[in-house]
Protein backbone atom coordinates (compact mmCIF):
# COMPACT_ATOMS: atom_id res chain seq x y z
CA UNK A 1 0.00 0.00 0.00
CA UNK A 2 1.15 3.51 -0.83
CA UNK A 3 2.61 5.28 2.31
CA UNK A 4 3.49 8.50 0.68
CA UNK A 5 1.83 11.63 2.77
CA UNK A 6 -1.93 12.81 1.37
CA UNK A 7 -2.07 16.10 0.82
CA UNK A 8 -4.62 16.93 3.22
CA UNK A 9 -2.72 18.27 6.44
CA UNK A 10 -4.84 16.82 9.09
CA UNK A 11 -5.98 13.15 9.07
CA UNK A 12 -8.76 12.55 11.00
CA UNK A 13 -11.21 9.55 11.59
CA UNK A 14 -12.57 6.96 13.77
CA UNK A 15 -11.69 3.22 14.91
CA UNK A 16 -14.63 1.91 12.89
CA UNK A 17 -15.74 -1.48 12.68
CA UNK A 18 -14.26 -4.39 10.34
CA UNK A 19 -17.23 -6.50 10.80
CA UNK A 20 -17.55 -9.10 7.96
CA UNK A 21 -13.80 -8.84 6.94
CA UNK A 22 -11.20 -6.18 7.73
CA UNK A 23 -12.01 -4.90 3.58
CA UNK A 24 -15.06 -3.17 5.18
CA UNK A 25 -13.24 -0.99 7.52
CA UNK A 26 -12.07 1.43 4.80
CA UNK A 27 -16.00 1.66 3.19
CA UNK A 28 -17.56 2.35 7.33
CA UNK A 29 -14.62 5.03 7.10
CA UNK A 30 -15.79 6.68 3.90
CA UNK A 31 -19.46 6.90 5.21
CA UNK A 32 -18.24 9.46 7.88
CA UNK A 33 -16.24 11.48 5.22
CA UNK A 34 -13.06 10.94 7.58
CA UNK A 35 -9.16 11.17 6.06
CA UNK A 36 -8.37 8.40 8.26
CA UNK A 37 -9.53 5.09 10.03
CA UNK A 38 -8.60 2.76 12.99
CA UNK A 39 -9.34 -0.88 12.99
CA UNK A 40 -8.76 -4.43 14.53
CA UNK A 41 -7.40 -6.71 12.45
CA UNK A 42 -8.68 -9.56 14.43
CA UNK A 43 -11.22 -10.24 16.78
CA UNK A 44 -9.90 -7.98 19.63
CA UNK A 45 -11.29 -10.74 22.40
CA UNK A 46 -9.82 -14.06 21.48
CA UNK A 47 -6.92 -15.41 21.18
CA UNK A 48 -6.80 -16.77 18.27
CA UNK A 49 -8.46 -15.70 14.94
CA UNK A 50 -8.84 -17.37 11.16
CA UNK A 51 -6.11 -16.21 8.65
CA UNK A 52 -6.78 -12.92 5.96
CA UNK A 53 -7.89 -14.94 3.01
CA UNK A 54 -6.25 -13.29 -0.13
CA UNK A 55 -9.66 -11.95 -0.50
CA UNK A 56 -9.67 -10.11 2.23
CA UNK A 57 -6.32 -8.51 1.67
CA UNK A 58 -7.24 -7.94 -1.97
CA UNK A 59 -10.39 -6.07 -0.93
CA UNK A 60 -8.84 -4.07 1.85
CA UNK A 61 -6.22 -2.65 -0.39
CA UNK A 62 -8.51 -2.09 -3.25
CA UNK A 63 -11.03 -0.41 -0.97
CA UNK A 64 -8.37 1.72 0.37
CA UNK A 65 -6.81 2.50 -2.77
CA UNK A 66 -10.42 3.77 -4.55
CA UNK A 67 -11.05 5.96 -1.35
CA UNK A 68 -7.80 7.53 -1.04
CA UNK A 69 -6.76 6.21 2.41
CA UNK A 70 -2.31 5.49 2.56
CA UNK A 71 -0.68 3.17 5.05
CA UNK A 72 -0.28 6.23 7.36
CA UNK A 73 -3.64 7.17 7.88
CA UNK A 74 -4.24 4.56 9.10
CA UNK A 75 -4.14 3.56 12.86
CA UNK A 76 -4.71 -0.74 13.54
CA UNK A 77 -4.79 -1.19 17.27
CA UNK A 78 -4.04 -4.32 18.93
CA UNK A 79 -6.15 -7.06 20.82
CA UNK A 80 -6.96 -6.34 24.39
CA UNK A 81 -5.68 -9.95 25.79
CA UNK A 82 -2.01 -9.00 25.07
CA UNK A 83 0.26 -8.11 27.85
CA UNK A 84 3.71 -7.43 26.21
CA UNK A 85 5.04 -6.64 29.96
CA UNK A 86 3.30 -10.21 31.82
CA UNK A 87 5.26 -11.26 34.19
CA UNK A 88 4.28 -15.00 33.82
CA UNK A 89 6.77 -16.35 31.54
CA UNK A 90 4.24 -18.65 30.03
CA UNK A 91 1.91 -15.35 29.57
CA UNK A 92 4.55 -13.54 27.96
CA UNK A 93 5.15 -16.00 25.21
CA UNK A 94 1.93 -16.42 24.64
CA UNK A 95 1.15 -12.25 24.33
CA UNK A 96 4.18 -12.43 22.03
CA UNK A 97 2.93 -14.57 19.84
CA UNK A 98 -0.92 -12.94 19.66
CA UNK A 99 0.97 -9.20 19.17
CA UNK A 100 3.38 -10.80 16.52
CA UNK A 101 0.70 -12.33 14.36
CA UNK A 102 -0.72 -8.80 14.71
CA UNK A 103 2.32 -7.35 13.25
CA UNK A 104 1.98 -9.98 10.33
CA UNK A 105 -1.66 -9.21 9.83
CA UNK A 106 -0.07 -5.57 9.34
CA UNK A 107 2.66 -6.80 6.75
CA UNK A 108 -0.41 -8.81 4.54
CA UNK A 109 -2.32 -5.48 4.44
CA UNK A 110 -0.12 -3.42 3.58
CA UNK A 111 -0.06 -1.54 6.67
CA UNK A 112 2.69 0.47 8.35
CA UNK A 113 1.57 1.01 12.27
CA UNK A 114 0.07 -1.46 15.18
CA UNK A 115 -0.86 0.76 17.96
CA UNK A 116 -0.81 -1.04 21.46
CA UNK A 117 -1.24 -0.44 25.64
CA UNK A 118 2.48 -0.89 26.61
CA UNK A 119 1.43 -4.06 29.39
CA UNK A 120 0.65 -4.48 33.29
CA UNK A 121 3.06 -5.65 35.82
CA UNK A 122 0.01 -7.18 38.01
CA UNK A 123 1.59 -5.92 40.75
CA UNK A 124 4.43 -8.33 40.91
CA UNK A 125 7.24 -6.92 39.61
CA UNK A 126 8.20 -3.58 39.73
CA UNK A 127 8.23 -0.58 37.10
CA UNK A 128 11.34 -0.65 36.01
CA UNK A 129 11.45 -4.70 35.46
CA UNK A 130 8.21 -4.49 33.78
CA UNK A 131 9.05 -1.74 31.14
CA UNK A 132 11.99 -3.41 30.61
CA UNK A 133 10.48 -6.50 29.62
CA UNK A 134 7.53 -4.55 27.11
CA UNK A 135 11.30 -3.28 25.45
CA UNK A 136 11.95 -6.64 24.96
CA UNK A 137 9.35 -8.25 23.73
CA UNK A 138 9.14 -5.45 20.79
CA UNK A 139 12.59 -5.81 19.79
CA UNK A 140 11.84 -9.91 19.68
CA UNK A 141 8.69 -8.71 17.22
CA UNK A 142 10.55 -6.52 15.25
CA UNK A 143 13.26 -8.67 14.82
CA UNK A 144 10.49 -11.12 13.46
CA UNK A 145 8.75 -8.88 10.93
CA UNK A 146 8.91 -6.32 8.49
CA UNK A 147 8.00 -2.88 7.63
CA UNK A 148 5.49 -2.40 10.42
CA UNK A 149 6.48 0.27 13.60
CA UNK A 150 5.24 -0.42 17.11
CA UNK A 151 3.45 2.47 18.53
CA UNK A 152 2.85 2.91 22.13
CA UNK A 153 -0.39 4.42 23.22
CA UNK A 154 -0.26 5.97 27.09
CA UNK A 155 -2.62 4.90 29.39
CA UNK A 156 -4.79 6.23 31.86
CA UNK A 157 -2.86 4.23 34.52
CA UNK A 158 -5.34 2.39 35.82
CA UNK A 159 -4.78 -0.78 37.50
CA UNK A 160 -1.26 -1.91 37.04
CA UNK A 161 -0.97 -0.53 33.49
CA UNK A 162 2.25 1.41 32.89
CA UNK A 163 2.73 3.67 30.12
CA UNK A 164 1.10 6.75 32.01
CA UNK A 165 3.66 8.99 31.92
CA UNK A 166 6.04 10.25 29.64
CA UNK A 167 8.66 8.71 31.31
CA UNK A 168 7.62 5.33 30.55
CA UNK A 169 7.41 5.85 27.13
CA UNK A 170 11.04 7.39 26.67
CA UNK A 171 12.16 4.48 29.18
CA UNK A 172 11.09 1.65 26.34
CA UNK A 173 11.80 3.64 23.53
CA UNK A 174 15.60 4.24 25.09
CA UNK A 175 15.99 -0.18 25.34
CA UNK A 176 14.12 -0.90 22.02
CA UNK A 177 17.00 -1.44 19.01
CA UNK A 178 15.59 -0.47 16.29
CA UNK A 179 14.03 3.40 16.44
CA UNK A 180 13.04 3.51 12.94
CA UNK A 181 10.09 1.24 14.05
CA UNK A 182 8.90 2.54 17.71
CA UNK A 183 6.51 5.24 18.06
CA UNK A 184 4.01 6.79 20.11
CA UNK A 185 0.20 7.44 19.94
CA UNK A 186 -1.14 9.85 22.75
CA UNK A 187 -4.94 9.83 23.84
CA UNK A 188 -6.62 13.00 24.73
CA UNK A 189 -8.65 11.36 27.75
CA UNK A 190 -5.88 9.00 28.58
CA UNK A 191 -3.33 12.25 29.28
CA UNK A 192 -6.07 13.94 31.29
CA UNK A 193 -7.01 11.22 33.84
CA UNK A 194 -2.99 10.04 34.47
CA UNK A 195 -2.93 14.22 35.37
CA UNK A 196 -1.85 16.15 32.08
CA UNK A 197 -4.39 19.24 32.36
CA UNK A 198 -5.69 19.96 28.93
CA UNK A 199 -8.21 21.95 29.55
CA UNK A 200 -6.30 25.19 28.29
CA UNK A 201 -4.03 26.35 25.48
CA UNK A 202 -1.86 27.17 28.58
CA UNK A 203 -2.01 23.74 29.67
CA UNK A 204 -1.19 22.32 26.37
CA UNK A 205 1.34 24.31 25.55
CA UNK A 206 2.77 23.14 29.13
CA UNK A 207 2.42 19.21 28.58
CA UNK A 208 2.70 19.21 25.15
CA UNK A 209 7.06 20.85 25.61
CA UNK A 210 7.19 18.22 28.75
CA UNK A 211 6.05 15.39 26.06
CA UNK A 212 8.78 16.92 23.04
CA UNK A 213 11.49 16.85 26.03
CA UNK A 214 10.77 13.71 27.46
CA UNK A 215 9.93 11.70 24.25
CA UNK A 216 10.21 13.96 21.37
CA UNK A 217 7.46 14.72 18.70
CA UNK A 218 9.90 12.98 16.43
CA UNK A 219 8.21 9.68 17.65
CA UNK A 220 4.54 10.81 17.36
CA UNK A 221 2.82 8.43 14.83
CA UNK A 222 -1.13 9.15 15.92
CA UNK A 223 -3.56 10.68 18.13
CA UNK A 224 -6.82 9.02 19.58
CA UNK A 225 -8.95 12.21 20.10
CA UNK A 226 -11.63 11.79 22.90
CA UNK A 227 -13.56 12.99 25.60
CA UNK A 228 -13.39 12.29 29.44
CA UNK A 229 -15.87 10.90 31.83
CA UNK A 230 -14.10 11.06 34.27
CA UNK A 231 -11.90 14.03 36.02
CA UNK A 232 -8.30 15.01 36.09
CA UNK A 233 -5.50 12.76 37.95
CA UNK A 234 -8.76 10.05 38.63
CA UNK A 235 -6.74 7.54 36.33
CA UNK A 236 -10.10 5.80 35.24
CA UNK A 237 -9.99 5.08 31.54
CA UNK A 238 -13.73 6.28 30.47
CA UNK A 239 -13.77 7.69 27.54
CA UNK A 240 -16.79 10.60 26.50
CA UNK A 241 -18.24 12.14 22.95
CA UNK A 242 -15.75 15.04 22.45
CA UNK A 243 -18.35 18.16 23.51
CA UNK A 244 -19.61 16.31 26.68
CA UNK A 245 -17.21 15.33 30.04
CA UNK A 246 -14.18 17.13 32.18
CA UNK A 247 -12.14 17.70 29.35
CA UNK A 248 -13.41 20.46 27.14
CA UNK A 249 -13.23 21.59 23.20
CA UNK A 250 -9.22 23.76 23.96
CA UNK A 251 -7.41 20.91 23.35
CA UNK A 252 -8.94 19.59 20.43
CA UNK A 253 -8.81 23.39 18.90
CA UNK A 254 -4.98 23.69 19.97
CA UNK A 255 -3.69 19.80 18.27
CA UNK A 256 -6.36 21.09 15.14
CA UNK A 257 -3.92 24.16 14.67
CA UNK A 258 -0.63 22.80 15.28
CA UNK A 259 1.94 21.40 12.71
CA UNK A 260 2.98 19.26 15.19
CA UNK A 261 -0.15 17.03 14.73
CA UNK A 262 -0.28 16.90 10.66
CA UNK A 263 0.09 13.81 8.93
CA UNK A 264 -1.04 11.52 11.49
CA UNK A 265 -4.16 9.46 11.71
CA UNK A 266 -5.89 11.33 14.69
CA UNK A 267 -8.53 8.49 15.78
CA UNK A 268 -11.83 9.14 17.66
CA UNK A 269 -12.71 6.45 20.48
CA UNK A 270 -15.38 8.52 21.59
CA UNK A 271 -18.91 6.37 23.18
CA UNK A 272 -21.68 8.00 20.86
CA UNK A 273 -20.43 6.58 17.23
CA UNK A 274 -23.50 8.26 15.78
CA UNK A 275 -22.21 11.29 16.17
CA UNK A 276 -18.32 10.46 14.62
CA UNK A 277 -19.64 12.13 11.31
CA UNK A 278 -20.21 15.29 13.54
CA UNK A 279 -17.26 14.90 15.28
CA UNK A 280 -15.34 14.78 12.15
CA UNK A 281 -16.66 17.98 11.04
CA UNK A 282 -16.78 19.71 14.07
CA UNK A 283 -12.71 18.85 14.36
CA UNK A 284 -12.28 20.63 10.81
CA UNK A 285 -14.13 23.36 12.00
CA UNK A 286 -11.83 24.34 14.65
CA UNK A 287 -9.10 24.33 11.99
CA UNK A 288 -7.89 28.83 11.24
CA UNK A 289 -8.14 28.13 7.70
CA UNK A 290 -9.89 31.66 7.19
CA UNK A 291 -6.58 33.39 8.31
CA UNK A 292 -4.55 30.84 6.35
CA UNK A 293 -2.49 31.07 9.49
CA UNK A 294 -1.71 27.87 12.16
CA UNK A 295 -1.42 28.53 15.81
CA UNK A 296 1.60 26.94 16.46
CA UNK A 297 2.09 25.48 20.02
Amino acid sequence: MNTAPHPITKYIGAHVSAAGGVENAAVNADELEASAFGLFVKNQRRWQAPPLTSDNIDRFKENCAELGFCARQILPHDGYLINLGHPDKEALAKSREAFLDEMHRCEQLGLCYLNFHPGSHLKQVDEEECLATIAASINHCLDRSEGVSAILENTAGQGSNLGYRFQHLADIIAQVEDKTRIGVCLDTCHLFVSGYDLRSRDDCEKVFREFDRTVGFRYLRGMHLNGSKKELASRVDRHHSLEQGFLGMDVFKYIMNDRRFDHIPMILETVDSSLWAEEIALLRSLQAIESGQDEEG
